[in-house]
């Protein structure tokens, strides 16, 4: 699974990167940005080919929130991009197989 979760991480680095390019008017700030990188992900991205299938954007939000309250929580030594992917592929686990 760990290939997956670099990988998958990758692709939320991106996002990220994309998300501040297309806020950088504001610095990046987004009040509802689980939606635009759900969105982005689903729509844009590999994420559908490292999980092993198309999620739907309303349950990618969900995991995207989870994880930012759980990362926040939690302070793990863990950057940010391997813990939602961790806990992404744990929701998806035919990825990881």
């Amino acid at each position: 699974m760990g290939d997956q979760v670099d990988r998958l991480a990758a692709i939320l680095r991106e996002a990220a990167e994309t998300h501040h390019q297309v806020y950088r008017i504001v610095d990046g700030e987004d009040p509802d940005w689980a939606t635009w990188y759900a969105d982005w992900l689903v729509s844009l991205s590999k994420l559908p080919e490292v999980v092993g299938v198309t999620p739907v954007r309303s349950e990618l939000v969900y995991l995207l929130v989870r994880s930012d309250k759980e990362h926040t929580a939690q302070h793990p030594d863990e950057p940010w991009d391997s813990f939602y992917a961790a806990r992404i592929l744990e929701r998806f686990p035919a990825a990881a197989s």
